[in-house]
């Protein structure tokens, strides 16, 4: 079965095409205009969608040596995201479908994330442990089998990602923040700034870290960095980098607690990263460490699969159609979508 994904959830433009469960283009066309200013705008992402969508397709369709008749089946995210992003990929996905005549479904851009993992030759085994960390979202999902999961826990305000973010641009450091962060971390002492943990009440696999945010900021305004109209003076080099080690210590140590909290109550064998966060060195790291420690087999994507990316939509797609699935050409954006819970 081949099946084209369309993804245009935020900022990526991205088509791809997966034969059987197998990745055979991944194309992504990022939009760096939003770099300027300081964080995604959506009429500019969803303009640039609407340029590039057509040559993106094409590409991917070039790159998978296959043409649009010989395809099976499209796969396009229908949330969550900016709805007016989204809408430039499904309707696009829908007319392709209607033109085509072949099946059409919607998915869940979480749930691509979910399975990302699958892209991979090495799989992780069901039942397995996810944890999702992106700018929007961060979950802890208990998997049991194809399309069949549990949300065990979720942000309550901020996601990691989105902390990330925010903490950059209070420091200067630009757009996306998490890799600028995690670079800048490299050559900073973690110990020397020690940032709040919150790990919520006892016994729940939930997230928050607008805490921590707060915590950086209050911190920056005492040491003179920041004044009382959020205007940043000079800072010197290691003084920058001893704060971005802090604060992403103190993130990803919830972040591991909690997951391998989650892993020992579910009892899984195998735990899984997902999402753009997925890339930081220090949680990869980490997170090695301890599932090393407590037996646990840990898979993570290949960079360009952390990254919002079209192949998981496909994948996700492929594994929908195939058991006969898909979705009505009424299928509407919804910017808000949840990752439902699907207990096999």
């Amino acid at each position: 079965m081949n099946v084209l994904g369309i993804e245009t959830s935020c900022d990526e433009t991205a088509a791809a095409v997966v034969d059987d469960g197998l990745v055979r283009s991944n194309i992504i066309s990022s939009q760096h205009v939003h770099s300027k200013y300081g964080g995604v705008v959506p009429e500019l992402a969803s303009r640039a969608h609407m340029r590039l969508i057509v040559e993106v397709v094409e590409e991917a369709l070039v790159q998978a040596g296959t043409s649009k008749q010989e395809l099976d089946g499209i796969a396009v995210t229908q949330g969550p995201g900016l709805v007016g992003a989204l809408l430039v990929g499904l309707n696009f996905g829908k007319a392709m479908a209607y033109g085509l005549k072949i099946p059409f479904i919607g998915v869940n851009h979480m749930e691509g994330h979910l399975y990302s993992n699958f892209l991979s030759e090495e799989k992780p085994s069901y039942p397995f442990l996810s944890l999702i960390v992106s700018g929007g979202h961060t979950m802890l999902v208990h998997v049991t089998s194809n399309s069949r999961h549990r949300m065990l826990g979720q942000t309550r305000d901020d996601a990691a990602g989105e902390a990330f973010d925010k903490v950059a641009k209070m420091l200067g450091l630009g757009y996306p923040g998490g890799p600028i962060i995690d670079k800048l971390a490299i050559n900073g002492d973690p110990e020397v700034i020690t940032f709040p943990r919150s790990y919520l009440e006892e016994g729940t696999f939930d997230f928050s870290f607008s805490g921590i945010k707060t915590s950086v900021l209050y911190y920056l305004k005492r040491q003179g960095i920041l004044d009382s109209e959020m205007n940043k003076t000079s800072i010197d080099g290691q003084h920058l980098a001893n704060i971005c080690a802090g604060f992403q210590l103190a993130v990803v140590d919830v972040l591991v607690a909690k997951t391998m909290a989650a892993a020992a109550k579910t009892q899984v064998k195998d735990v899984t990263l997902a999402g753009g966060v997925s890339a930081n060195s220090l949680l990869r790291n980490r997170m090695r460490e301890e599932a090393e420690k407590h037996q646990y087999r840990l898979f993570y994507p290949r960079l360009e699969y952390c990254m919002d990316n079209a192949a998981m939509i496909a994948y996700v797609g492929w594994m929908k159609l195939r058991e006969g699935m898909k979705s009505d050409f009424e299928l509407h954006a919804v910017a808000n979508l949840s990752l439902q819970s699907h207990p096999g």
